[in-house]
């Protein structure tokens, strides 16, 4: 894990072809301390593909924000998850999105989820946008509780 975020600072510098220089010496700290970030410290020397699928999405996530990112997209972020691993994942986006102070934006179908992080949402139905706003507003809105929440206007959830 740390070659793959290593690889990803080296190419965010231009230091990718750099041939001249030990690449072993290059980024190590900063790819530990992205990794201790997203909470991967103590698995800093496993290998990527031998990680658990919940963790290998951390990974993805790490080596998304060795670019430095001012906006991040996310193709929905917790899909394929149990809800432990959803949980964890929205507080962990939500933490990075915070200290980094980053722009998300996520498409994603589970409105849990939505609702969770989103301070601003755009609902899509066939093509076109249906709503927007904050969550509250959203929420609220009957097309959209017609099409993606069910008839019954719905209370805020946590």
């Amino acid at each position: 894990m740390l070659e793959n975020v290593r690889a990803a600072l080296l190419a965010h510098r231009g230091q990718g072809l750099n041939f001249w220089s030990r690449a072993n010496r290059l980024c190590r700290g900063e790819a530990e301390a992205l990794l201790a970030s997203i909470g991967l410290a103590g698995q800093v020397h496993a290998v990527a593909g031998t990680l658990s699928y919940g963790n290998q999405k951390q990974l993805e996530l790490g080596i998304a924000l060795a670019s430095d990112p001012k906006i991040l997209l996310l193709d929905e972020p917790t899909a394929g998850m149990s809800a432990s691993e959803t949980h964890e994942t929205i507080a962990l986006i939500d933490r990075v999105a915070r200290e980094r102070r980053l722009t998300l934006l996520f498409t994603e179908h589970d409105m849990a989820v939505v609702f969770s992080i989103a301070q601003r949402i755009a609902v899509m139905h066939q093509g076109r946008v249906i709503a927007h706003g904050d969550p509250a507003a959203v929420r609220a809105d009957a097309q959209v509780r017609r099409v993606y929440l069910g008839d019954a206007p719905m209370g805020p959830r946590r």
